[in-house]
């Protein structure tokens, strides 16, 4: 049983309160409105664009399933319902591992590279418009530099964590 502090939570403060609840309202939004663009121009969810675009950047457009979704953070098993949604459509491909018979590979196909050529322009027109554009130049610094402290707070360090690719 995990105890609290004596001295109790150390809650909020108002205006600590006022940011956590601004940022998860641009967040969803965002996330909502990236995940209408691309259904609407591609007909594929926001996390199957970023499946997309991690094994177009990949060495000969090939990673190890796990890669993907440690890259992606998603489980396993949704990654695998992920790539074969992707199969389905002809934009990936799995193979398997010649070196260790439980592992595969996800291979994007010219025909996802081609989809991926076609819906990359207006993904980053909306991506501008939802955000940069909206943003200074001083802000655009500062929001990176804010993101990179946080992503490296948030680095698992122990390596038996829990963590979704790992599920």
């Amino acid at each position: 049983m995990t105890m609290a502090p004596i001295d109790g939570p150390r809650w909020l403060s108002d205006e600590e309160q006022r940011v956590w609840r601004a940022y998860l309202h641009a967040t969803t939004l965002l996330e909502d409105h990236l995940d209408r663009q691309l259904q609407r121009d591609a007909g594929m969810p926001h996390v199957y664009y970023g499946l997309l675009v991690q094994l177009s950047q990949a060495p000969r457009r090939r990673l190890r399933m796990t890669e993907l979704a440690k890259g992606a953070k998603i489980t396993r098993s949704r990654l695998s319902h992920a790539v074969a949604r992707l199969e389905k459509n002809g934009w990936v491909l799995r193979e398997d591992c010649p070196s260790d018979k439980r592992g595969q590979f996800a291979y994007l196909t010219d025909e996802g590279y081609a989809v991926l050529e076609r819906t990359a322009p207006g993904h980053v027109a909306a991506v501008r418009q939802a955000m940069f554009d909206r943003l200074t130049p001083e802000q655009v610094a500062q929001l990176g530099d804010i993101m990179k402290v946080m992503a490296e707070g948030l680095q698992p360090s122990d390596p038996n964590a829990d963590l979704p690719w790992l599920r």
